[in-house]
């Protein structure tokens, strides 16, 4: 299963699979049988039911977690919307591949295979201020890059990004996407503040009014993402087709979520938001895609570090929803 255009990936996202409803019945039932009160467990519960319905067993467990990040350069980066140059996209996956950086940390803490997966580094996107970011076979080339790095035998993903530029073409995907003004989902990203804010918000309106032609999600994505961007919804659409649960990391992660959910209104029922990251307009985009998020603590760093960081919540709510014990089992009066 592959595909060779856009039109071909929209025709894979409108007949993917859907979670197990055998399975997600019968962790139900389990759950209704747990050593506990009913609902004592809060959130926990709804999140081990949601994965057990999506890996097909009553009774998971999650042994094989991958974190993919994936990194990008922009072309927008040149008109001085981010803190840092673009040189330190590079630097940042020598870190990666080095183990040095807080994502490769996060990962090995909750056992996680990690993967970076580099994009053209040496040839940024185009300036989506003057026209497309990507031709259709860029970002082609980049949504089955992100495909083809799914382990299949991964039982949960969380992707992550690196990529200097890239909350500006997120605000942008959002603020076309979802729509309101340039200054409702651009924030400061690495640091800008002042004329430098400013002129970030600039180029989010020019962006967005530029292609104020685009259709859906994925056209989005091609006119005004970047590669990485669309790595990640390479990646986040294969783990649909493998029925492998993903956790959504912060605001640039969701915004190319975003774009499967506005090409395919479903495709985002086996991905659940890991956290609400301190860029402003990332709770916005959260609510608009009716994703609650598991953790809110002030992270803005990105790599994933949210989403991994969150993977110990859903691993902990599939310890407690396959690791304890029945009322009968215990031999507990239920009452």
């Amino acid at each position: 299963m592959s595909f060779e255009s856009l039109d071909a990936l929209r025709a894979l996202l409108a007949d993917m699979p859907g979670p197990d409803s055998a399975a997600s019945a019968g962790a139900a039932e389990r759950n209704g049988q747990l050593t506990k009160p009913p609902g004592a467990l809060g959130r926990l519960e709804d999140l081990a039911q949601w994965y057990a319905g999506w890996r097909g067993d009553a009774r998971p467990s999650i042994d094989a977690p991958q974190v993919i990040v994936f990194a990008g350069n922009h072309g927008v980066a040149a008109r001085g919307v981010s803190a840092f140059p673009p040189e330190v996209t590079v630097q940042m996956v020598a870190n990666f591949e080095q183990g040095g950086a807080a994502i490769n940390q996060l990962a090995k803490a909750f056992g996680a295979r990690m993967d970076v997966v580099a994009l053209d580094l040496d040839r940024p996107t185009a300036d989506f201020t003057q026209g497309p970011a990507m031709t259709e076979a860029e970002v082609v080339d980049a949504l089955r890059a992100g495909w083809d790095a799914v382990a299949e035998d991964a039982d949960l993903l969380m992707v992550g990004e690196m990529g200097i530029g890239n909350t500006t073409s997120a605000a942008a995907i959002a603020a076309k996407l979802f729509g309101g003004e340039a200054g409702d989902w651009t924030g400061r990203g690495t640091g800008v503040e002042g004329d430098a804010l400013a002129l970030k918000m600039q180029v989010v309106a020019d962006g967005v009014a530029l292609h104020a032609a685009a259709t859906d999600g994925l056209d989005v994505l091609m006119r005004l993402g970047g590669r990485e961007l669309a790595g990640m919804v390479g990646a986040i659409a294969r783990a649909r087709a493998l029925r492998i649960p993903v956790i959504m990391d912060g605001f640039i992660c969701t915004a190319a979520a975003a774009c499967l959910a506005k090409t395919q209104e479903d495709a985002l029922d086996h991905v659940v938001a890991g956290h609400e990251s301190a860029e402003a307009a990332h709770g916005r985009m959260l609510d608009a895609l009716g994703k609650a998020p598991l953790l809110s603590l002030g992270l803005r760093l990105g790599e994933g570090s949210g989403a991994a960081l969150a993977m110990g919540v859903l691993k902990g709510a599939i310890a407690c929803h396959s690791g304890m014990a029945t009322f009968a089992e215990a031999g507990v009066s239920d009452g």
